[in-house]
């Protein structure tokens, strides 16, 4: 070989020298950023549930309590950092606190009120009212009572009109016993006792006053399973937890005696008792990014709590229109 070739040679080796570490080194880099890609994982943290912390208050109607305390357990499981409080002062005493600006969302068993409305404006409480279930207000006996099975509408009102001296079943119907009959229901501040009061008596508020009242409707279960004459109303998931201990009693609105459920809470027929029932969120308290979480998660993934705790869903559309209301 001459001078000449060896030259050419070792001149062509060079660059073949070149390219191979041009292309190791590409091969690295890509290599390490693959490692780097694999490392942080951006598709698990983007399903990761957002870091929220706070406390969210909620205060109002015993009805609507056992919704909000289930979402408020599944929540806090997913946002270990976010204290959420459910309390049952009845529909009338959450509205005077959220009005008040004591708490961020009401739970309500009737739409709020004109009076309530204009409180909230004075203090500059926007809110958003929201549908959230429906309710079948249902009339229990004791479990021994074996002779109420029905009661009509016009029945009820004369038991628990202002000026009714009913004071012993067979005043009711004359083959019912002498026997005393103790009354048990919700307090005044109750949307309950309002919406009964209204759907029952005629007028909103007007009843007697010589029955055992309350505002945790656990204490009437309790009342009503110990005296074999009682007779009370509440939520009908009140019923159903404890409808071991209760008798139902079907109500006769003028088409027969129909017997609250499911069915007959959603498609109506079980009237004049049946009503839907609400929450009420802040528009300030819903700057707060774990309130609005609190709130999307009661309209979707909440919403499963409302059967296991004895109330009707709304048609999907309603929560759907919820949500858009928070936008």
């Amino acid at each position: 070989m001459d001078k000449k070739e060896g030259e050419k040679e070792v001149k062509v080796n060079s660059k073949v020298l070149v390219v191979l570490l041009v292309g190791l080194l590409a091969l690295a880099f890509l290599v390490t950023g693959c490692g780097k890609a694999t490392t942080e994982k951006p598709a698990d943290k983007a399903n990761e549930p957002a870091k929220l912390s706070g406390t969210i208050k909620i205060d109002g109607s015993s009805t609507v309590y056992p919704i909000s305390e289930g979402v408020a357990e599944e929540f806090m499981k997913l946002h270990k950092e976010v204290q959420v409080t459910v309390g049952f002062s009845g529909t009338g005493g959450g509205f005077k606190k959220f009005t008040a600006g004591e708490t961020d969302i009401s739970d309500a068993s009737r739409p709020i009120k004109d009076a309530e409305k204009e409180a909230a404006k004075t203090n500059g409480i926007e809110y958003i009212e929201m549908p959230i279930a429906y309710d079948g207000i249902s009339v229990v006996v004791n479990k021994d009572n074996n002779w109420v099975d029905s009661m009509t509408v016009e029945e009820l009102k004369k038991l628990w009109e202002p000026e009714s001296k009913i004071t012993k079943w067979n005043q009711i119907r004359p083959e019912w016993p002498d026997m005393e009959i103790k009354l048990y229901g919700p307090g005044t501040d109750s949307g309950t006792f309002e919406y009964f009061t209204e759907a029952i008596v005629g007028e909103a508020k007007k009843s007697r006053g010589d029955y055992t009242a309350s505002e945790d409707d656990n204490q009437l279960v309790t009342g009503v399973s110990g005296d074999k004459g009682a007779l009370g109303y509440f939520g009908y998931a009140y019923y159903l937890e404890n409808k071991d201990k209760l008798k139902i009693v079907a109500v006769d609105g003028g088409n027969g005696p129909v017997v609250p459920s499911s069915d007959t809470i959603n498609n109506g027929t079980y009237k004049p008792l049946s009503r839907p029932i609400f929450i009420y969120p802040s528009k300030k308290s819903l700057e707060r990014p774990e309130v609005k979480e609190f709130v999307k998660y009661y309209l979707t993934e909440g919403v499963k709590i409302i059967p296991e705790v004895g109330y009707v869903p709304m048609p999907d559309s309603v929560y759907k229109e919820n949500l858009a209301k928070l936008q």
